[in-house]
């Protein structure tokens, strides 16, 4: 995919996360890597009102290319390549159930949500939860970094899940069922619910290698 499509990729699947309300207002950012840099949302845009062309293209080390200014979170998605060559698009989002769940007293803070589904094991696997930072804090980069060199998915308390995939589709799908699996879990609030084994886990591990 070229980098036209590639821009106009984001901004279809921008509007389709803020359409099903998965984003609002002028919350959430979407990144994907070229050869020469990468792709980012610009700052105080709204996710379904996106023109392609005015999306920021920032070069390997985070300057400023062309578009926009990026994202004020950029750092973030910078801090999931860097420990996360392998992958070519980072979404975040302050989608309500995860946002719900990681404003949860008593979570898992190494593992927040349980396995209650094969496609959640498959797209995302474990999701730590980073400590609180206020936004635009710098120090949020570093406990980001500290987690995605083992997970490809994290829980940013209080604000949301950033979610990187091997290319935009990837990215989008997991955290797409991020925000469902946490909704079912808040749906499964005091009901013990059956969840998947180990074995079944490891199983889905084997044949769906993520």
């Amino acid at each position: 995919m070229n980098e036209t499509q590639l821009r106009d990729r984001i901004a279809v699947y921008g509007k389709s996360l803020f359409d099903r309300g998965l984003t609002a207002g002028s919350s959430g950012n979407i990144s994907a890597r070229l050869d020469d840099g990468w792709l980012l949302t610009p700052t105080n845009s709204c996710m379904g009102m996106l023109d392609p062309a005015r999306i920021a293209k920032l070069d390997n080390d985070g300057n400023l290319i062309s578009g926009d200014p990026p994202s004020k979170e950029a750092f973030l998605h910078a801090a999931v390549y860097d420990e996360r060559p392998q992958e070519g698009a980072v979404v975040h989002l302050h989608s309500t159930h995860s946002v719900a769940v990681s404003c949860l007293p008593g979570i898992n803070e190494h593992n927040v949500l349980p396995p209650l589904t094969a496609y959640y094991v498959m797209r995302v696997g474990t999701l730590p939860l980073v400590p609180y930072h206020a936004p635009g804090d710098m120090a949020l980069a570093d406990a980001v970094r500290g987690l995605a060199g083992k997970h490809s998915a994290v829980l940013l308390a209080n604000h949301g899940p950033v979610v990187a995939g091997k290319n935009l589709d990837a990215a989008l799908y997991a955290i797409e069922e991020l925000e469902e699996t946490a909704k079912l879990f808040l749906l499964l609030q005091g009901k013990n619910p059956r969840t998947l084994t180990p074995e079944q886990m490891e199983d889905l591990h084997q044949r769906f290698p993520r």
